[in-house]
């Protein structure tokens, strides 16, 4: 298999993100899954009468999950591994409290994602609206974001792996 050159996984919506890495979460680990066995699995889950009704009418503005994946299949071939398609960045306001915890500690030791949850928990989202970095909606689900990345990561991943260039 050979692995894609640049960051795919910023051109997935977090939908199928999430579709392909549960997946990959219940693959045996000697098995490839590739965008072809995704989109194999998708449609499996769907029935007959709805994924040809989704082919004829499209009612809504986004794609539907089949329709991405079609088109990252034209774009990049049956063969491509699907793990390159999983969304590991942080959301935007989770970046921000990332490098808030960066920029204010010495870099000896790097912040991993426990001392993230830490901060979190000890009130660092309320400062950072009361200071006009975050918003005062974005702060609401921090802790269940941070949970999240744990979860798939561990909690001595270092933070800054996960930051959101854009």
């Amino acid at each position: 298999m050979i692995r894609n050159p640049i960051d795919v996984s910023t051109r997935v919506s977090p939908n199928l993100s999430a579709l392909i890495e549960n997946r990959l979460n219940v693959a045996d680990s000697d098995e490839y899954i590739t965008l072809a066995v995704m989109r194999d699995y998708l449609t499996n889950m769907l029935s007959a009468a709805f994924t040809e009704a989704e082919h004829i009418h499209h009612f809504d503005i986004n794609d539907s999950l089949l329709d991405e994946l079609d088109a990252l299949i034209e774009e990049f071939g049956e063969t491509a591994l699907a793990s390159d398609f999983v969304q590991n960045s942080a959301s935007e306001p989770m970046t921000r409290v990332i490098e808030a915890v960066i920029n204010s500690r010495d870099q000896e030791n790097p912040p991993t994602l426990e001392t993230i949850r830490e901060a979190i928990a000890m009130g660092l989202p309320a400062r950072l609206v009361g200071d006009g970095v975050l918003d005062e909606d974005e702060d609401d689900a921090l802790l269940e974001e941070i949970e999240a990345l744990i979860d798939r990561h561990g909690d001595d991943a270092l933070a800054e792996e996960f930051l959101r260039y854009e």
